[in-house]
C-alpha cells in the first residue's frame, strides 16, 4: 500500500464499521483514487481498509445498489461509468435540489446553524489552497452537511444524500478541470453573501450556478473522455 492510500484506512471505532468501509471506498473514488471502469479487486480493498472481506463485500453491495459500482459475471466489481446523458440527468436534479436548499438555508437557518456553515466554509477555503483531495473532500461534505442541516427540511436531505452517492462519480471529474478550484471557491463565497444576508432567492440563483458551473466543468471532460 502506498503512503498515500493511508488516508483511506478505517479507523475501528463506535460507528458501524460497514458504513465507513464504504465511505471509505466512496471516498477513494470520489477523490480519483479509482477512477471510472476502474476494477476494484476484492484484495486491494482490504488492504487499502485495513479491514476483512467480509465488510468489503458488504460495502460494496452496498454501493451496487446506489449505482456507485457496477459488478460483471466473472470479471467482478467495477466503478460504474456514467454516460453524458446521465451525467446532465444527476446533475438537473442536483441544480434544482441545492438551489431550494440554499432558499431554505437563507430563510430559516438558526444562528448557531449560520455559525456553523461560516466555520465549515473557512476550512474548506482552508483545504482548497492544499493539495489533499481528501481533506478537500472532507471539508466540502462538511459544508454541505451544514448547509442541508440549516434548511431544516429532512425529506431534502434524504433526497440529496441518495443523489450524491452518483455525485461522487463525477466529483473527480469536475474538480480536476483546470482552475475549477478557485472557481468553485470564489461562487461559493458569493454564496456564502447571500446566505448570510437571508436573501433567499439570491442564495438560490447562486446555488444553482454553482451546480451548473460544475456540470458544465464535468461534462465536458466527460464529452472528451467518451469513446468515439
Amino acid at each position: 500500500m502506498n503512503d498515500s492510500d493511508a488516508v483511506f484506512r478505517v479507523e475501528k471505532v463506535a460507528a458501524p464499521l460497514r458504513y465507513s468501509v464504504t465511505e471509505s471506498i466512496r471516498s477513494a473514488i470520489a477523490t480519483g483514487r479509482f477512477k471510472a471502469g476502474d476494477r476494484l479487486p476484492e484484495r486491494e480493498l482490504c488492504e487499502l481498509t485495513g479491514v476483512s472481506r467480509t465488510l468489503v463485500r458488504e460495502a460494496m453491495r452496498q454501493l451496487e445498489s446506489e449505482g456507485v459500482i457496477e459488478v460483471e459475471p466473472h470479471r467482478g466489481p467495477f466503478v460504474a461509468r456514467l454516460s453524458r446523458e446521465q451525467a446532465e440527468g444527476v446533475y438537473q436534479v442536483r441544480l434544482e435540489l441545492e438551489g431550494l436548499a440554499c432558499r431554505l438555508f437563507a430563510e430559516k437557518a438558526t444562528a448557531e446553524q449560520r455559525q456553523a456553515l461560516k466555520d465549515a466554509f473557512k476550512e474548506l477555503q482552508a483545504a482548497a489552497r492544499r493539495s489533499d483531495a481528501q481533506n478537500r473532500l472532507r471539508t466540502k461534505n462538511q459544508f454541505y452537511a451544514c448547509l442541508l442541516d440549516g434548511s431544516q427540511n429532512e425529506a431534502l436531505g434524504s433526497c440529496l444524500h441518495i443523489l450524491n452517492s452518483r455525485v461522487s462519480l463525477l466529483r473527480a471529474t469536475s474538480m480536476t478541470a483546470p482552475g475549477r478550484i478557485k472557481k468553485s471557491i470564489a461562487e461559493l463565497s458569493s454564496l456564502m453573501e447571500a446566505l448570510m444576508a437571508r436573501d433567499g432567492e439570491r442564495a438560490s440563483e447562486l446555488g444553482r450556478l454553482h451546480v451548473q458551473m460544475a456540470a458544465d466543468a464535468a461534462l465536458k471532460l466527460l464529452t472528451e473522455e467518451e469513446p468515439t
